[in-house]
């Protein structure tokens, strides 16, 4: 069976864009490899080790991923200016990509990976390390060389009718459709749609794993908070399919 690795920019990161497809090639019998580039924290690693990567392997553990790796980075966050390294460990965003890609590499090699899961060119919403992933996970692939490539991604048309709906109804009057013009990818790119409504218990166990995610503060802990309490059938009804574009 193929084995399959995902490459992800933080903790928490695997479960939106493609926690259905990672618990679904598991059920299958695929053997799934899940790295991320970061731990998710932007300061010194405390004593005990990071926890967000704790909450990492036991989302891994519900969605059936026989393997967990940290290339050992940091977050470099999304705020408009790139803080200053740790004592400890390299900003994501500011590591050598060569240097990067060549880790990844060689556990592709290590694994004889058939297939990659990355991020598409836009970083999904810009993200600077989700864009480093998107660089990485391509030099990666050329460098391990038989490895197909699939980008995760989200159809951008879908999200500004999405976005003009909410507007309309007064539920985010605010909000400027035109600054989706940007991310994620066109319908007319996408080369795969998957439909993991099945697993849409698993995935929803899998990001209420991230706890200090979920019990966090601002708009995405609101967010997670919001999507764990759904009922199981209204989860797998936002969050039941999952697209890629194959990088040929």
């Amino acid at each position: 069976m193929p084995t399959i690795v995902a490459f992800h920019a933080h903790p928490d990161d695997e479960v939106l864009l493609t926690g259905g497809t990672l618990a679904r090639a598991a059920a299958g019998g695929h053997r799934v490899v899940l790295v991320v580039a970061t731990d998710g924290l932007m300061d010194r690693v405390p004593a005990g080790g990071a926890p967000r990567l704790a909450e990492l392997r036991a989302s891994a553990a519900v969605l059936g991923v026989a393997r967990v790796e940290h290339l050992g980075y940091a977050d470099s966050g999304h705020g408009p200016v790139l803080c200053p390294d740790p004592p400890d460990r390299t900003r994501f965003a500011r590591a050598d990509t060569e240097e990067a890609a060549r880790r990844l590499a060689a556990l592709l090699r290590e694994e004889n990976a058939d297939v990659l899961l990355s991020y598409d060119a836009n970083g999904g919403y810009g993200h600077r390390d989700h864009v480093k992933v998107h660089e990485v996970g391509r030099r990666a692939v050329r460098l391990a060389g038989s490895v197909r490539l699939l980008e995760a991604t989200m159809p951008r048309d879908a999200l500004v009718r999405v976005a003009r709906l909410l507007r309309v109804l007064r539920i985010a009057p605010g909000f400027d459709d035109t600054t989706l013009a940007g991310v994620y990818s066109p319908r007319a790119a996408i080369t795969h749609s998957f439909t993991v409504r099945r697993f849409a218990r698993r995935k929803q166990a899998a990001l209420a794993a991230h706890e200090s995610e979920v019990n966090g503060q601002g708009r995405m802990a609101s967010v997670f908070r919001l999507l764990v309490r759904l009922p199981a059938p209204v989860f797998g009804l936002v969050l039941g399919r999952e697209w890629f574009v194959e990088v040929r």
